[in-house]
């Protein structure tokens, strides 16, 4: 498919520096770490990552092809993740607790998005398209819904509205959830992270094993917290139902899911494109709850498609004022 005529003009040169530099910021009483790739004149994309996982699995290569389309790209460390703060000591409760509603959880999404908005404010940036994957989905829809003019278009992967009724992840992985972060060293993360992808990734698509023990190996390096997965699990397993509030969206929205998603079901997926107005739903056939390096340019053209349809509404509405 052609680049719109609307599109943001593609700088090749935006992709400098080849190695991006971690920065911080303080947001909502935290510490966020950062990266950029692109030109900070460009429009704004802000990149969620998902549970227990660190900026860096949105790919070097990924974020690039976004910035040489002309975006600002920024990816993030959520709270209890890499280098942003760690809520350490802090209690999550039993599984059982948080599934029954007896317990809260040590923070919830509200508090998540809120980093998200604050980021955006400690970097001065008014709006951001912006792109989440699992429960950096969750993060991106209540960012949309608690803070709607920071979000000019969304991108969601794998996600779902947080209704028990949709997106039921399948029984045999939920004991693999509760006891995810491997706390067996270095090697022993490496190969959980093997495990964990070779049940939930993409049947479909080649497993690209040498990659993801290099991400596995980098984000043991870079900062291994059980403690954080459990309760950012916690935030996850407690997720309110946002299906009457999406209705209230009102920004252009992609959608994406893999059908052979064993984590996140696709009727989740589906459920969060019929509730948000207008929203795009793509199907993809033999992904699973992954980012397979074959679709790369597929989620490119999508996340590209929305934005560049929300930044011509934008700028035709400032023309008409």
């Amino acid at each position: 498919m052609p680049p719109s005529t609307n599109a943001p003009t593609p700088r090749p040169e935006a992709s400098a520096p080849l190695v991006p530099e971690t920065r911080y910021a303080e947001a909502n009483g935290l510490t966020i770490a950062y990266e950029t790739f692109g030109a900070p004149d460009d429009p704004p994309m802000l990149m969620i990552m998902g549970l227990g996982t660190q900026m860096i699995a949105w790919s070097d290569e990924l974020c690039r092809s976004l910035a040489d389309l002309g975006y600002y790209v920024i990816r993030y460390d959520n709270r209890d993740v890499g280098l942003s703060t760690h809520l350490d000591g802090v209690r999550v409760p039993g599984i059982a607790d948080l599934v029954l509603r007896r317990k809260r959880p040590p923070y919830s999404l509200t508090d998540m998005a809120a980093d998200a908005a604050g980021l955006l404010d400690a970097l001065g940036i008014d709006s951001a398209h912006v792109v989440g994957a699992s429960l950096g989905g969750f993060i991106a829809q209540t960012v949309a819904v608690e803070h709607p003019k920071r979000v000019r278009s969304l991108s969601l992967f794998m996600t779902s509205t947080g209704s028990r009724l949709v997106g039921r992840p399948k029984p045999s992985l939920l004991r693999r959830l509760a006891r995810g972060g491997s706390s067996r060293g270095r090697a022993g993360a490496i190969e959980a992270a093997v495990e964990t992808f070779t049940a939930i990734g993409s049947p479909g698509f080649p497993l690209d094993e040498e990659h993801l023990r290099d991400l596995a190996g980098r984000s043991y390096d870079r900062a291994h917290d059980v403690r954080g997965y459990q309760r950012q699990l916690a935030v996850s397993i407690t997720q309110p139902n946002r299906s009457k509030l999406l209705r209230n969206v009102r920004v252009p929205t992609v959608v994406i899911h893999g059908l052979a998603d064993p984590l996140v079901g696709a009727d989740g997926g589906r459920a969060v494109a019929r509730a948000i107005p207008g929203a795009k739903f793509v199907a993809i056939p033999g992904m699973g709850h992954d980012l397979p390096r074959a679709l790369w340019p597929r989620f490119v053209e999508e996340i590209s498609a929305v934005a560049t349809e929300a930044d011509s509404t934008r700028r035709r509405e400032s023309a008409d004022r």
